[in-house]
């Protein structure tokens, strides 16, 4: 898992004016519950007008429907900011 899947199906689906994935796994590295493959955090800062007109729940929402495959099997944490 890297962030560039992650960026692309947000990219798809949102078509953001700013986009901007960061992979944080090494500072969990050594987190008792992280996964060990390395490529397990990611933060992700998003706008979107598809986005804007949500509510701060229902967007996360929204961004975790379009990575649900995603978040079952490689992504452990996921930090979102959606930028209004």
């Amino acid at each position: 898992m890297n962030e560039s899947i992650i960026y692309k199906k947000l990219n798809d689906c949102f078509e953001p004016s700013y986009l901007k994935v960061t992979n944080n796994s090494k500072f969990h590295q050594n987190h008792k519950a992280s996964p060990k493959n390395g490529n397990s955090h990611f933060a992700i800062e998003i706008e979107s007008e598809k986005l804007k007109s949500l509510n701060r729940i229902d967007g996360q929402r929204q961004i975790f429907k379009v990575l649900r495959n995603e978040m079952n099997k490689n992504i452990h944490a996921l930090e979102i900011k959606i930028i209004y």
